[in-house]
């Protein structure tokens, strides 16, 4: 009798991270879950510990690869079990972290985090709004990535030079987990979480060169 598989779906969340185990049938076949921090630097300022998230996200997953193992088998042999692993993640929070060393340069920044509002603000004033919104489909808001990353780029020491420099890497935090889980041989994301960082056009399916002038790329 062959072995189960299963599709690992890693639920990366806003609170906590979750790791969900399913199998042929689509059943659920195991769960786990764990809390992390939220950090709030002054009012309107939401952000993440991202090796926190990668913790949280690795020990649920570990977990769940436990409660997989019958008995007899070590963790080792439960994980052959896991024949696909799927991402889904809360989708605007930005990561800056060096490429080579996977060290985040500042705190994950929350799509929650207010702080771009006025950048925003500005480039409402100088009409930029409508450009913005027909390119990637979105209304301007602090909420999304893009102003966010410049907010990282013109704020943390360093970084601007160190970014064009190509020693950066930027991610939403699909990305971040696929560095993590690749042991930094992959930098990705798809269409659906790249549409959400005001530098995605929506209708080449590619970053868009004028967007990115327009945050200071």
């Amino acid at each position: 009798m062959s072995s189960p598989q299963y599709i690992l779906a890693l639920d990366q969340g806003t609170t906590s991270s979750r790791a969900i185990a399913f199998d042929h049938a689509g059943r659920v076949a195991a769960s786990a879950q764990q809390e992390f921090r939220q950090i709030f630097p002054q009012p309107g300022w939401v952000e993440h510990d991202a090796n926190e998230i990668w913790a949280s996200q690795l020990q649920v997953a570990k977990n769940l690869i436990q409660k997989l193992a019958v008995a007899g088998e070590n963790t080792a042999q439960a994980a052959t079990k896991i024949v696909a692993i799927g991402i889904t993640n809360q989708r605007e929070t930005t990561v800056l972290w060096d490429r080579k060393t996977g060290e985040p340069l500042h705190h994950a920044i929350v799509w929650q985090d207010r702080r771009t509002a006025a950048r925003c603000d500005e480039l409402r004033r100088a009409g930029k709004a409508e450009l913005i919104q027909r390119k990637t489909g979105l209304v301007l808001d602090a909420y999304f990535s893009g102003t966010k990353l410049a907010w990282l780029l013109e704020h943390v020491p360093g970084a601007r030079a160190r970014a064009e420099n190509g020693e950066l890497c930027f991610g939403t935090v699909d990305s971040w987990l696929i560095y993590k889980l690749t042991g930094g041989k992959v930098h990705a994301t798809d269409a659906s979480n790249a549409s959400r960082t005001l530098l995605f056009n929506v209708h080449t399916m590619a970053w868009d060169e004028e967007l990115l002038r327009l945050l200071n790329m």
